[in-house]
């Protein structure tokens, strides 16, 4: 497959990560500053529709393997483009209502979108390798996106919250675009990759794998390592080192480390094996974490080379694994089904991360922006992921055989 085609399929990526941002991270602040709702009613909505979403995700992969996968893009990509508008503009009365549905309209159309377009990659390519660059390209291509929804609100309007009611009308013409090329110009999915299995034969079909039922665990273990500092990166900056008015700067750096780091993780992979490359990967965020836990006040240039180090390891999180699982779903003949319970354990790590720690921290004394409790926040920042890190990557390497799926 030409290079061209690769970036064709991996451009829809932009305008899908473009809006989980918003969706993940502005919305509690935006609802609170726009709509004057509470933080208990908008942590009720939030867990609540989080959950059911990812509930959702196994049935559509079921689904995702019962029709086509571009036929199933263009019926959810609308979905998601009108929930994401409704989203961003709360009527004056009623918000919580309009939040709880607005939510629920745009997780469904992402979802689906999702699903059958990661299983889209795995059908069309026909050998491992050609799976890591479809991966690489939409994850590159996913990065880009994040990084224009993290500039473009300050860009759009002077206040914050203008601008991100603004990336409303920004996403259905970067969706629109993004569609018609990667439809128009990515090669189709196979019709002979289509399945007639009901839904929980085909989820058991999924769990019977025991290659998958292990690259899930080091998924597992993996995504919590990274979902913790996620949940805690702009406390760690604004509480330990005290430079809240550079975390934005921060995040760019990181999610452009990754971006630039796919091209060097493909390449090594090819030569390596996924599996030693990952573990590579995994090394290099262990030694970034460690070095994390010895900063305080002021440590602005050690942590952007933490976050260049870090970035650089999250490159590989987001092409290999996902590469791999698409190896193991096209060897069941079950991509879509796979990719469901995928994302359902993605989205289930960065539910537990938020909900356990966030509480875990309240009891042990800290409270943001009092100093209180900063050798406690440090500890679930930078050294409890090292924890979930190595175990990562003690179970990659045990199954090291089972997971190298060889082209």
């Amino acid at each position: 497959m030409s290079t061209a085609r690769i970036l064709a399929y991996g451009v829809l990526g932009l305008p899908l990560s473009f809006a989980a941002l918003p969706i993940y991270a502005h919305i509690p602040h935006y609802y609170a500053a726009v709509a004057g709702m509470s933080l208990s009613a908008l942590g009720a909505i939030l867990l609540v529709t989080r959950l059911l979403d990812a509930g959702i995700d196994p049935c559509l992969g079921w689904l995702a393997d019962r029709l086509p996968r571009r036929g199933l893009l263009m019926l959810a990509l609308p979905v998601f483009g009108a929930g994401f508008v409704a989203l961003l503009n709360p009527p004056a009365v009623q918000a919580g209502w309009w939040l709880a549905g607005a939510l629920m309209l745009t997780y469904l159309g992402y979802s689906a979108a999702s699903v059958a377009y990661q299983a889209w990659g795995a059908d069309i390519g026909a050998t491992p390798q050609l799976r890591t660059r479809l991966t690489a390209s939409r994850e590159g291509f996913g990065l880009l996106g994040v990084m224009l929804a993290a500039a473009l609100p300050s860009l759009l309007a002077p206040q914050l919250e203008a601008g991100i009611a603004r990336l409303a009308w920004i996403l259905p013409p970067l969706l629109l675009g993004a569609a018609l090329v990667s439809l128009g110009y990515a090669p189709p999915a196979p019709a002979a990759t289509r399945s007639a299995e009901s839904l929980w034969p085909s989820l058991r079909g999924v769990f019977g794998d025991a290659a998958f039922r292990r690259l899930l665990c080091v998924f597992i273990a993996n995504g919590m390592a990274a979902a913790l500092p996620a949940t805690l990166f702009l406390f760690f900056v604004a509480d330990v080192l005290q430079l809240g008015q550079a975390s934005g700067a921060l995040l760019a750096v990181y999610f452009l480390a990754g971006a630039l780091s796919l091209p060097l993780w493909v390449k090594l992979a090819a030569r390596l094996g996924r599996v030693r490359t990952w573990l590579a990967a995994i090394a290099l965020a262990i030694l970034a974490f460690a070095s994390a836990s010895l900063l305080g006040p002021g440590d602005l240039w050690p942590f952007a080379a933490i976050c260049v180090a870090s970035g650089f390891s999250l490159g590989a999180d987001l092409a290999l694994p996902a590469a791999m699982a698409a190896d193991l779903g096209e060897r069941q003949g079950r991509a879509g089904a796979c990719f469901g319970v995928w994302n359902f354990i993605a989205k289930l790590n960065l539910a537990l991360a938020a909900g356990l720690v966030l509480p875990l921290l309240g009891a042990a004394g800290y409270l943001p922006g009092s100093g209180a409790g900063l050798s406690q926040l440090t500890l679930a920042y930078a050294l409890l992921p090292l924890a979930f890190k190595a175990l990562a990557g003690g179970l990659l390497w045990h199954w090291r055989h089972h997971l190298e799926i060889a082209s």
